[in-house]
């Protein structure tokens, strides 16, 4: 409950201070936040649109959050979305198979080509202790630069050198009668993988031995090792599953949201994950809301900017903010324990004080 109350106060504070920003910069906040919630969920096809931007930031702070959980921090998500996007585009270009068969291949080898670039942090920080931060760091660009030769050396489009070919609709995870449904929005079925996926996270995490073992590992390695737990080969798995995670990301990216890959570009819902999965409290359900609510912010912040010139940075800004606050959790923890002492406080001076006037 505690945790659920900070990221109310985080979402709270972040829309406070976007309404200053707004002021300050001379326009009206409750027209702003009108139009900026009004682009997300205008029509049918606005609200297709946000919840379609919010998977793949389900997928990435689904990832954060499962490695955040056992005690370690990818930052490498970008680099395991793009590198499982890839290898997810490379088989729905180069395979001929009926559509939910390809699909699933697709999302099988999305998932271990994000493991795959993510146990090589994994392994160094196992066997050598190197801090994972920086070897996933250096791995989101071993991955940007594989992607920017591959490309263009066996999957470019037929005239442009800086992207793939488009997938064939058998490999797209856009399908028509979600299409239709949310009025031609492009909405997808990566919306109900990551419902899926978070089930089974959920499941993994709070429901199995291994997810305690993980958990365990997260919290006190050396307790953990003394337990008997395989230490070393937990932190490999918790790595790779956080990177599959990432990697099915990557395939409702390129796959659903958009249908080819760019190069030259590090996908930034990568790095919106470590946002997403602060919000949330690194839980699957709060990690889905949140990324429900960081969509509606991105697919509303063009309509905004629109119809009152309010720069989209504005809502940028209302995210960072928000970011910090949830960073900053002990604070705001301090704060509504100090503010819930301070009225049992007065209640109880105010109790006193009508006792005495009775007697």
């Amino acid at each position: 409950m505690n945790r659920i109350v900070v990221s109310l106060v985080a979402v709270l504070f972040g829309l406070l201070a976007g309404a200053v920003l707004m002021a300050v910069t001379g326009h009206n906040p409750i027209t702003g936040y009108s139009y900026l919630f009004e682009g997300g969920l205008k029509n049918p096809e606005r609200i297709g649109n946000t919840m379609a931007t919010a998977t793949p930031l389900v997928f990435s702070g689904l990832a954060v959050a499962f490695a955040f959980r056992t005690g370690l921090f990818n930052i490498g998500v970008a680099g395991q979305l793009l590198f499982g996007g890839f290898c997810a585009s490379a088989v729905g270009l180069n395979w001929a198979l009926p559509k939910p068969l390809l699909l699933i291949v697709m999302l099988i080898v999305g998932f271990l080509g994000g493991a795959l670039w993510a146990i090589v942090p994994g392994l160094l920080k196992a066997r050598f202790n190197v801090h994972e931060v920086v070897s996933s760091i250096m791995m989101n660009w071993v991955a940007y630069w594989t992607v920017y030769y591959a490309v263009p050396a066996y999957l470019k489009a037929q005239y442009s050198e800086t992207e793939s070919a488009q997938l064939p609709e058998a490999a797209s995870l856009k399908v028509p009668f979600l299409t239709e449904m949310f009025d031609g929005s492009f909405i997808n079925l990566g919306l109900f993988v990551a419902v899926i996926i978070v089930l089974v996270v959920g499941f993994i995490i709070n429901r199995t031995t291994f997810g305690y073992e993980l958990k365990a590992v997260g919290h006190n390695r050396s307790a953990a090792e003394y337990a008997g737990i395989a230490v070393n080969r937990s932190i490999v798995f918790s790595m790779a599953i956080s990177g599959g995670l990432a990697g099915l990301g990557g395939v409702a990216l390129y796959a659903g949201n958009a249908s080819n890959i760019q190069i030259g570009v590090l996908p930034s819902q990568g790095f919106d994950g470590i946002a997403v999965a602060l919000l949330g409290a690194n839980t699957p359900i709060g990690v889905f809301l949140s990324a429900m609510f960081f969509g509606l912010l991105y697919s509303g912040r063009g309509f905004m900017n629109a119809m009152t010139e309010i720069p989209p940075e504005i809502a940028d800004s209302i995210i960072a903010i928000i970011i910090y606050f949830a960073a900053t959790s002990i604070l705001i923890e301090r704060l509504i324990r100090w503010f819930i002492r301070r009225r049992r406080a007065n209640t109880k001076a105010s109790t006193s004080q009508e006792g005495k006037v009775g007697m």
